[in-house]
């Protein structure tokens, strides 16, 4: 199972005890165990994930975390149906809350606009806001700390990112959650012409909603 590992709550890899932890970790385990072996995990990142995936002695058979379903990754590979919803938001400093409230407010010279490079944050940020001053950051993990601390004012995130930072930082606020200026869902990746496991994985995680284990897991990680 390839994972990036850096975007809580779904998917994160401790540096420290190298335990993997999170809501995608869950479901990747559920699908492991469904198929009778262990789920092994592997380091990916957003750049590379594409080809990581795609490579032709393939890095993992799977890839799971926050990546969203989109026409552009299904010309190239194959994806799982959905399993949890989805959509592009913000993080922002508290005082800065009123400050932002649509994507003309944000998409100002002015404003300071950090993203993890090579995944659909970055292409969003140069597709919706081609006026703002855009900073890449490599580590998806350290932006929110960085908005807080007044080096970015903006970090483009999604509704399942944003609220675990909001909930460990007083300083960080998500004022436009309730309406995301993208919608979409969150699916596992793999190699096209995988036919027969993805079959496999849709019917996991079809029985994992009418059991109510996905309810569940969303419940643990204060996922919608």
């Amino acid at each position: 199972m390839g994972s990036t590992g850096d975007y809580h709550p779904l998917t994160w890899h401790d540096p420290v005890t190298e335990r993997w932890e999170g809501f995608g970790i869950e479901v990747a385990e559920r699908i492991a165990s469904e198929m009778g072996v262990r789920a092994e995990f592997v380091k990916t990142s957003w750049p590379t994930l594409a080809a990581d995936v795609q490579a032709d002695k393939p890095t993992f058979d799977l890839a799971i975390g926050g990546i969203t379903i989109t026409a552009a990754r299904k010309k190239t590979m194959a994806m799982s149906n959905g399993y949890l919803a989805n959509g592009k938001t913000i993080l922002c400093r508290v005082e800065d809350a009123a400050r932002f409230r649509t994507l003309s407010d944000i998409d100002r010279p002015d404003v300071r606009v950090m993203v993890n490079p090579g995944g659909l944050n970055e292409a969003f940020a140069r597709a919706r806001l081609p006026h703002a001053t855009l900073l890449i950051h490599g580590r998806n993990e350290e932006i929110p700390s960085r908005v807080a601390e007044g080096r970015a004012d903006v970090m483009i995130t999604e509704i399942v990112e944003a609220p675990w930072y909001v909930r460990r930082d007083s300083r960080l606020a998500a004022p436009l959650l309730g309406e995301p200026f993208t919608r979409g869902e969150i699916g596992v990746l793999m190699r096209k012409g995988q036919d027969d496991v993805l079959a496999f994985v849709n019917d996991v995680l079809a029985r994992m909603a009418a059991d109510g284990t996905l309810a569940a897991l969303k419940a643990k990680y204060g996922l919608r």
